[in-house]
């Protein structure tokens, strides 16, 4: 073989190996996004059970508030995730953090799903629950923001959208996975055996799927962008402080893309169905099968949100999905008002397909907007204190607004002006789709 065919013959086993290599960091990010996700929202999913088995002393409404109250308790602990985890990728690399944050996340769905009810063990009951509850939530924090940090520092320019908005995309699947798994249970057996000991079964489950995360998570290499930063000694000792110091604009662009990213997922995926089911009175198999429906909708919107900034820019696509939303909540939440399974389909898709297409870029933008040497800390940072203040309250803060006002689409309102807020934010954020992610600040001093 002559030295050209040797060269021609190196490059293609080179180029099968990145490909075979970026497979891998693709798979193992949509997988964890998966696992992470299922673990933490099939507590949303389970919310009426858990309200009759861990606050029994409670009028019904009380009761679900009181749980909904504890499935916010998990987004208390996300800023710190996003300090600890932030940092921790920031100094040690990617890959080992989110093997950490998908293990604890596994361990403590698993707990849940072996916690002793109120009748068993009295107070102790909703206090081992909050336990849970707020070990979830530290490991979220790293989850999102890792992922897609991992992924964005080893796909192409050209297709980094695309590829973030994937692997981003897969925390839509968890919430369907969930509600199907519920619907099948509470169909199966009987009404004392699911109280008894049939709601355990799908938290159980988030064990095992958190090994397979891990194994896969373990055969995958280091990022490049943080691999060029480490070469070129420029990885911080202090990545939270100098990100604070240095890059407070980006984090508070970052926290308001945040903020509404995280009120339209936890809007359809820990609250709508108990919207449907409690104010609406939709039966509950209707209830779920159609928001299963609503959120494949989200998932192919983000997917097609997240190729189109790779063509037409980060902020194009972003005010798009902003303006649909502020004119899609009312009607959506109308519609799903009306009380039957086509109406709860329509009204859930619509908002799915205007939040989708926000979604696509969102997981990209906000990383775009800091170097490698800060990414994970500012980033994580900004975006879980907006998860906790806008994500976190949605469940409550839906079922309090209904509450207080009588007005069955009180958290739409809600919804568009936090949407039209966050639009004039987006208008002064300058466009990243062109940046590379090793910034001049990443390789040289």
């Amino acid at each position: 073989m002559n030295a050209n065919a040797s060269m021609v013959a190196a490059g293609a086993a080179a180029e099968t190996q990145d490909r075979g290599a970026l497979r891998r960091v693709l798979s193992s990010a949509a997988l964890g996004q998966f696992v992470e996700w299922y673990d933490f929202v099939v507590y949303a999913y389970s919310a009426a059970i858990i309200a009759k088995l861990f606050f029994p002393n409670s009028d019904p409404t009380a009761a679900l508030l009181s749980t909904f109250a504890v499935y916010a308790v998990g987004f208390v602990m996300r800023p710190l995730g996003g300090f600890v985890f932030g940092s921790l990728g920031d100094r040690i690399g990617r890959r080992r953090v989110l093997s950490f944050v998908i293990l604890m996340m596994g361990a403590a769905t698993i707990a849940i799903g072996l916690l002793p009810t109120y009748q068993q063990v009295g107070i102790l009951a909703p206090v081992l629950l909050v336990l849970c509850r707020l070990i979830q939530g530290l490991s979220a924090a790293g989850e999102t923001v890792g992922s897609n940090a991992f992924v964005a520092e080893h796909a192409p320019a050209e297709r980094r959208g695309l590829y973030v908005a994937f692997t981003y995309s897969f925390a839509n699947l968890p919430p369907i996975v969930a509600a199907l798994l519920v619907l099948f249970l509470t169909n199966a057996m009987t009404g004392e055996a699911y109280a008894s000991w049939g709601w355990r079964i799908p938290f159980l489950i988030g064990g095992p799927l958190a090994l397979i995360g891990l194994y896969i998570r373990r055969r995958v290499d280091e990022s490049p962008a943080f691999a060029a930063t480490q070469a070129a000694r420029r990885v911080t000792t202090s990545p939270i402080a100098d990100a604070v110091r240095d890059q407070k604009k980006a984090m508070g662009f970052s926290f308001a893309l945040a903020a509404f990213s995280s009120l339209g997922f936890y809007t359809l995926a820990g609250y709508f169905v108990s919207y449907l089911v409690a104010t609406v009175k939709l039966d509950s198999n209707s209830a779920l099968i159609s928001n299963s429906v609503a959120l494949f909708v989200a998932f192919l919107a983000m997917i097609a949100g997240g190729a189109l900034s790779d063509r037409l820019g980060r902020k194009p696509v972003l005010i798009a999905g902003l303006l649909a939303s502020a004119l899609a909540a009312i009607p959506a939440y109308q519609l799903a008002a009306q009380g039957t399974l086509a109406s709860a389909i329509a009204g859930q898709g619509l908002l799915a397909l205007a939040c989708g297409l926000f979604w696509g870029p969102v997981g990209i933008a906000l990383l775009e907007l800091f170097p490698t040497r800060t990414r994970f800390s500012a980033s994580a940072i900004s975006y879980n204190l907006a998860y906790t203040i806008f994500g976190g309250s949605a469940p409550f803060l839906g079922t309090w607004l209904i509450l207080q006002s009588g007005n069955k689409i009180a958290p739409a309102i809600y919804m568009t002006a936090v949407a039209v807020a966050v639009l004039l934010v987006v208008l002064m954020i300058p466009e990243t789709a062109r940046r590379s992610m090793v910034h001049a600040e990443d390789v040289k001093g």
